[in-house]
């Protein structure tokens, strides 16, 4: 007898549990290697905190009440949860504090979309260590991370969360129609970007280029020249960061497996500055990212810069999986 279990979760066997065991350590030992620590926070949270963090993923998370009242919430990353930690029990620690983690998340989604509701993240959060050089160390430790677990082909794209922010501010563009443009830019939806553009009072055909040139940009440094082509305050304030960021990056020897995307936004609100992303040609879906939130802490009375990323967990193996068969198809 067939018993069902709710969609966008899954049954892991044991032979694949020592498969992500063996991962999962591997990830850790590179994060203990570059001197960060493991923590682990509950999975339930007092949801007015998931919110005070980030409201626009707390819509998402999975709520109920417990036995005296109180709202709760499954958290929907660990970011989060990691600084409420961090300002409750290390406001006298001396940074930079670093700290990684391997744990499960939830997000109430559409599973018919190929997400899950319940997924294994393994990831790092480096606080009190601003830019350009904290954002470097993080990546530096990515890419370690990505080798150590044999994804040698994966990318790190590398953009700027700011920078469509302050360029539809910069068009007179506030309030509930930049929220919505922002959602079509991070599901690179450019057709519907178009069309919510042109839509819009007082904005030209010149602006809607732009913005639709600059989510196109990919590539090594000289893209930084072609959007500073494009002109304008935001664009030129993002390339003075991203070429920073870049500069560290290669201080490091890390900026090899680092593109450039401008059309890059992640969907996670406390975002600031830098954004990643990592994605590999063996696998059709992201396989993590990060990026800095220098004003995610502030929310918990604490005023440090921060940045981390998150790798997927069954998302990585499959890469894995997917790198060693070509492997042995070349073999």
């Amino acid at each position: 007898m067939i018993h069902p279990i709710p969609p966008g979760t899954r049954d892991i066997l044991p032979d694949e549990m020592r498969e992500l065991r063996r991962l999962h350590l591997a990830m850790i030992d590179v994060f203990e290697s570059h001197g960060y620590g493991e923590v682990a926070t509950p999975s339930i949270e007092y949801d007015e905190v998931l919110a005070r963090g980030d409201g626009r993923t707390s819509d998402s998370a999975y709520r109920f009440f417990d036995e005296r009242g109180d709202l709760l919430a499954l958290r929907s990353d660990m970011t989060v949860p990691i600084a409420r930690l961090v300002a409750s029990r290390y406001t006298d620690a001396e940074m930079p504090l670093r700290l990684c983690y391997l744990a499960n998340a939830f997000r109430a989604v559409r599973p018919q979309r190929g997400q899950m509701r319940e997924f294994a993240q393994a990831g790092v959060e480096l606080i009190g260590a601003p830019a350009p050089g904290g954002t470097a160390e993080v990546v530096e430790v990515l890419e370690a991370t990505l080798g150590a677990v044999g994804l040698g082909r994966a990318v790190i794209g590398l953009g700027d969360a700011d920078l469509y922010r302050q360029l539809l501010s910069e068009f007179g563009i506030e309030g509930e129609a930049r929220d919505r443009l922002l959602n079509r830019l991070a599901g690179h939806d450019l057709v519907g970007l178009e069309v919510d553009l042109s839509e819009l009072e007082g904005i030209e055909d010149e602006q809607i280029a732009t913005c639709v040139a600059l989510s196109q940009l990919r590539g090594g440094k000289e893209v930084l020249d072609e959007a500073r082509a494009l002109g304008g305050d935001a664009v030129e304030r993002a390339t003075v960061r991203l070429g920073a960021t870049v500069e560290a990056l290669e201080e490091r020897g890390v900026a090899d497996r680092v593109q450039i995307d401008l059309g890059l936004l992640r969907d996670l609100g406390y975002y600031s500055g830098a954004i990643l992303e990592v994605y590999d040609p063996a696998l059709g879906h992201v396989l993590g990212g990060g990026g800095r939130y220098d004003g995610l802490l502030r929310r918990f009375g604490l005023d440090l810069p921060a940045a981390g990323f998150a790798l997927y967990l069954e998302r990585v193996h499959v890469a894995q999986m997917e790198e060693e068969a070509r492997g042995g198809d070349s073999s």
